[in-house]
């Protein structure tokens, strides 16, 4: 069974950065595409970043150019590296893990809050 332990949330002032990391364990990790997810309160999970086995990554234009998605296939290790945080980025911040192979499951992180205020 796949599990995922985030950490590296908190509370940050505007422009500060924050790097969150979530390991994986219970599977072999390059045959799944990892994803960072968002939500805020009031409002549904969005994509924040994905990356696949082979390092492709993703974003959505709210982050594109201030987020880094990043893994480590030796530690079992996805990183998100968030840089010029706004208020908007505060939500809780979840890990994904999607199986590239059938029957192509999904696993959650418990979520990491960050919120960014001054």
């Amino acid at each position: 069974q796949v599990q995922l332990v985030e950490s590296g949330g908190g509370l940050v002032q505007p422009g500060e950065s924050l790097r969150l990391s979530c390991a994986f364990s219970g599977s072999i990790f390059r045959f799944y595409t990892m994803g960072w997810y968002r939500q805020a309160p009031g409002k549904q999970r969005e994509l924040v970043a994905i990356i696949t086995g082979g390092g492709t990554t993703n974003y959505p234009e709210a982050v594109k150019g201030r987020f880094t998605i990043s893994r480590d296939n030796a530690k079992n290790t996805v990183y998100l590296q968030m840089n010029s945080l706004v208020p908007e980025d505060t939500a809780v911040y979840y890990c994904n893990a999607h199986a590239i192979r059938p029957p192509f499951d999904d696993y959650w992180g418990q979520g990491t809050q960050i919120t960014v205020s001054s």
